[in-house]
């Protein structure tokens, strides 16, 4: 699949997620198999600002390429500045976030409200597009009302300001994540514009991408939630799509990469901070399995890397001894 100039080795996607998607999360799922991660969605303002925790979010590292930094504004020169930023920080793919529906984004004007302001939307995208070489994509929902209407016309504006891809959320910005993704608006948003189409929303196991794939015609797929507990998904997707079967992921490769993943936080972060963040984000791996609610019981206490790679072999073999 290719955006623009850039082609993908596979048709995976990690969607941006605020407070999950980081450098350190990119890099295991990049690593886990995904064709293209992409950042925590950016604010253009706090780059105006100079704010240096946002612009510490645009870190990127080679191992992880490509990647998509994902901004996101309602003042079209400082979306501009920031697709600028982002382009020099390593970006591949600069992605505009046209979906976002938390109340504090839509009073900015930013995020799904730019799905009520066509004028807005275009002037913001001829921005971003005449100031930075590399592809641009956008991240869009069905609108503000089921009938898909607003999605249809901002993907058509999409196109005309030279975009190189749609990313299409089929939930209304009233929904949020709630309710059933309307899969066959992607259909119709793949039938309006000649653009590659991801198609988002409800992929939760590697057989919900193979039936989009076929039900849409989209030229790729992309998944959030589902890759928090099971990054393995994104291979998973690949083999099936190639073989008609996967391998579920292994006890010793789960808990492998739950090493890793934290190893990797301590280095990005510091061994504090990341130690704090992992009380939570260790438990997304052990979900299901024997004995997990001692395990995330004890992890909520760690303070530092040797002491969670320790509760993690301690569990390891309780659930090697289980088996």
């Amino acid at each position: 699949m290719k955006i623009g100039s850039l082609c993908l080795k596979h048709i995976t996607v990690l969607a941006p997620l605020a407070g999950i998607t980081n450098l350190p999360f990119r890099r295991m799922v990049k690593e886990a198999g995904c064709g293209l991660v992409c950042s925590e969605m950016i604010s253009a303002n706090a780059l105006s600002y100079g704010s240096k925790k946002t612009i510490n979010m645009m870190q990127t590292h080679a191992a992880e390429r490509p990647v998509s930094i994902q901004i996101f504004g309602a003042d079209p020169d400082l979306m501009a500045h920031a697709a600028d930023m982002a382009q020099a920080a390593g970006a591949d793919i600069i992605d505009i976030n046209f979906g976002c529906s938390v109340k504090k984004i839509l009073k900015s004007g930013a995020g799904a409200a730019l799905m009520k302001d066509a004028e807005k939307s275009r002037r913001i995208l001829s921005a971003v597009r005449n100031r930075i070489s590399i592809p641009l994509t956008v991240k869009i929902r069905s609108g503000w009302d089921p009938s898909g209407k607003d999605a249809l016309l901002i993907s058509q504006i999409a196109r005309d300001c030279g975009v190189d891809a749609v990313t299409v959320h089929p939930r209304t910005a009233t929904q949020g994540f709630s309710g059933k993704a309307d899969w066959a608006l992607i259909r119709q948003v793949k039938d309006t514009i000649s653009l590659p189409v991801i198609g988002n929303g409800d992929i939760a196991v590697p057989e919900d991408a193979r039936d989009m794939l076929a039900q849409t015609g989209c030229d790729a797929v992309m998944v959030g939630r589902a890759a928090m507990g099971n990054p393995w998904i994104f291979s998973q997707i690949h083999d099936l799509l190639a073989t008609g079967r996967y391998e579920e992921v292994t006890m010793e490769e789960r808990f492998c990469f739950m090493k890793k993943y934290a190893a990797a936080s301590v280095e990005y972060i510091d061994e504090i901070h990341a130690c704090r963040m992992m009380r939570s984000r260790l438990t997304w791996f052990v979900k299901g399995l024997p004995g997990s609610r001692r395990f995330r019981e004890s992890i909520t206490r760690i303070r530092s890397l040797d002491e969670a790679w320790g509760l993690i072999d301690d569990y390891a073999a309780f659930v090697k001894n289980d088996e």
